[in-house]
This record gives C-alpha cells, structure tokens and sequence, in this order.
C-alpha cells in the first residue's frame, strides 16, 4: 500500500480568524478608548492574547489524531482538577461583580478554568464515543443506551462542577457540544428524538414553574439572579431601570445604527460591559445592520470551512472533534448575539474572537487549531478505503 501524505494550511479559517482579530481590536478599542475614554491596555492585552492564541494554534496543529487521543484523558483531568481548584481560590473581586466562582487570578491577569475545559472536554468525549463505536461496529438500541450512559458519566462530573461556580451560560455551552456529538455518534433515532423532546418539555416546563410558582425551584439551588435574567428576557421593560437595563440599552444602541452605523467609535448610547458580553451593541450601533451582517457573514464562513474540513477526512475521532468545537463556537454565537438583540435570555457567554477576554479567546483559537490538525495531517491512501484509522 502506498501511502501519501499531504500536509496542508487551511487559508479559508486563516482569513476569517485574521478578519475576526481586525474587527475584535477595532472594535475594543472604539469602545474601551474612544467611548469610554479607559486608556488602550484592553485593547494591548486583546493584540497580546492574540498573539498567543496564534501560538496555541501552531502547536495544537502539529498534534496527529495519535497523540490527540493518548492527550485526551490527560487533558480531561487535568481540566477537572482546574475545576475543582477554582472553587476555593477563585477571584473574590470578579465573583463580587458577575456572581460566579469562575476566575483564578494571577496579578493582573484572570484566568477561567471553563474555557479550557471545553477543549479537554471535546477531546475526551470525541475519544468515548469513537471507543465504543469501534467496540460495538452494529448499533443496535442496548449499545446506544450503553453510550449515553458513558457520555453522561463523561459529562456530569464537569457539568456538576461548572453549576457549583453559578456559570450557567458555561454549562449551556457544555450542553451543547455534547447535544452535537449525540446527534453526530450514530445514536439511533428512535431514542434522539424522545430525548431531546423530554429536553424540550423539561425546558418549557422550567419556564412555566419560573412564571408562576419559583419558590419551587429556590429550594433546588437556583439563585434570584437567574429568575431576573428570565424576566428581563419575557418582559424587559418590566423592570427597566434595574434588571432589563442592560438588555434595553443594547438593544436601543443597535437600532440606533439602522443601515449603515453612525461611523467608528460614534456612540451614543451607554451600555454596561459593552467590551465583553454586550460587545455585538457597539458593532452594530457604529456599523449598522450591514457591518453586523458582515459579521455574522465571516462567522459563517468560518463554521463552513470546519464543516468542509469534517466531511473531508474519514477519521471518526476528528468527526467528533471538530463536531464539539463547531457546537461550541456556533452556540457562542447564537447566544451572544440573540441575548444582544433580545432574542435569547441574558447569560455571562462572550462573542468568539471579538469580546475581550483572554481565556476565552485562548480556548477558541485552540479548537480552531484542532480542526486545522485535521488538513494538516490528512493521509490519502492509495489502493485503501480504510482511511478511519487513529
């Protein structure tokens, strides 16, 4: 058999990411410097994470599907660990602010342990499902359940971990990406469909016991912030002056820009934390809808390149993979932008590649470098159909 190898540079996901990056600095640096007057050091810090974000993706891509799967349950662990460490030295300042026990703090730099979890995460649920596929070739409805149970036993634990931190929006990522690879492991039908229809129901039920009757759900942890952030979503202007207030001025600083924007840096409108999670405001007050269309557009062709990259190769363990990180990134999207417009209910989830935060942009570029592994490393064999080897 004759084996070639092509190592290839996917230049689709290096233009959007390079485009991403323009528009992230531009626009932290209008906002944090030219509206609000706070000096450049978020923007500086934003050009430096990127930098090392460009790093984390040329090391990540030199990683073959081998070492990707012997790296998985050591990242996993590591990554639980982090977890568990966050919970008693967490950032006493940022919980004080956002109300979550998410951050480790090292001088002036923060660091959540969450984000790089989502990495260790993908990895080790890509390597469960792609272990028992190849264990039980048939599918068959016993086996299907039998993965479930392994995938909720790989997930609760980081699941329950992250909930304890009171990061709901983190959690929701997690669901997410493991909603993606169920869909993506071979599961049968038959049993998919019921359960993301009791996920459906268990969620409008939420909604209902929270409009009507959430002392019920006080009793189970849940915390009066949350119900705040659920009232703001059905009825922002309820409470305006206090709840919904952030959610109003993001969605009055976007429709102020209409078509075309009032221009770079032109702002109008005060909106809290504009530079993190509210930062598709400043993107569409100063570009209107045709720049947040723009956006969304390079969003797009990023998540199409991935998708292009998936159905390319044949290796079943890159399947899952980039499966988790397009879940993970498209859900960011979705969410931030839909909670910007008042489409979805507020949650602490930042804008991939463009809100500050470096952690969070850190984690990204490395499953961007996990996808681009895949070309980097494709085998063509000749004379072979087995291509799915690890």
């Amino acid at each position: 058999m004759n084996e070639t190898k092509e190592s290839k540079i996917d230049y689709g996901i290096i233009l959007s990411i390079l485009l991403l990056s323009i528009i992230s600095i531009a626009t932290l640096f209008s906002t944090t410097y030219l509206i609000e007057g706070k000096g450049i050091r978020t923007t500086i810090m934003q050009v430096l994470w990127y930098i090392i974000g460009t790093i984390a993706i040329i090391i990540t891509m030199q990683f073959d599907s081998e070492q990707l799967w012997k790296l998985a349950p050591i990242a996993y662990g590591v990554g639980l660990l982090l977890l568990v460490l966050v919970l008693f030295f967490y950032d006493r300042q940022t919980e004080a602010f956002t109300g979550a026990k998410s951050w480790f703090k090292f001088g002036p730099i923060t660091f959540q342990p969450s984000e790089i979890m989502k990495i260790a995460f993908i990895l080790m649920l890509a390597r469960v499902v792609t272990q028992h596929n190849s264990e039980y070739e048939k599918h068959f409805v016993q086996a299907d359940f039998l993965l479930i149970g392994k995938i909720l036993l790989t997930s609760i634990i980081p699941l329950g971990l992250i909930l304890m931190q009171n990061d709901l929006g983190t959690t929701l990522v997690f669901m997410a990406i493991i909603g993606g690879i169920i869909l993506m492991s071979g599961i049968t039908w038959k049993i998919i469909l019921p359960i993301f229809a009791a996920t459906a129901g268990a969620g409008g039920g939420l909604l209902f016991i929270v409009a009507n009757n959430r002392e019920i759900l006080l009793n189970f942890g849940f915390k009066p912030y949350q119900f705040a952030r659920i009232d703001s979503w059905l009825n922002p202007y309820q409470d305006s002056a206090d709840a919904s207030y952030q959610l109003i001025q993001s969605m009055k600083a976007i429709g102020s820009g209409k078509v075309f924007g009032k221009g770079f840096g032109v702002s109008e409108v005060y909106v809290p934390v504009r530079e993190s999670d509210m930062i598709f405001s400043t993107i569409g007050e100063n570009f209107g809808f045709i720049g947040s269309t723009a956006l969304i557009f390079i969003y797009f062709l990023l998540i199409y390149q991935m998708v292009r990259i998936c159905f390319d190769t044949k290796n079943e363990f890159y399947t899952y993979i980039s499966t988790g990180v397009i879940m993970m990134i498209l859900f960011h999207v979705l969410e931030n932008i839909g909670m910007g417009i008042g489409m979805l209910p507020l949650t602490g989830i930042p804008l991939p590649f463009i809100s500050q935060g470096g952690t969070a942009l850190l984690g990204n570029m490395m499953g961007v470098g996990l996808v681009m592994s895949m070309r980097y490393h494709y085998r063509s064999y000749m004379f072979s159909e087995d291509e799915s080897e690890f």
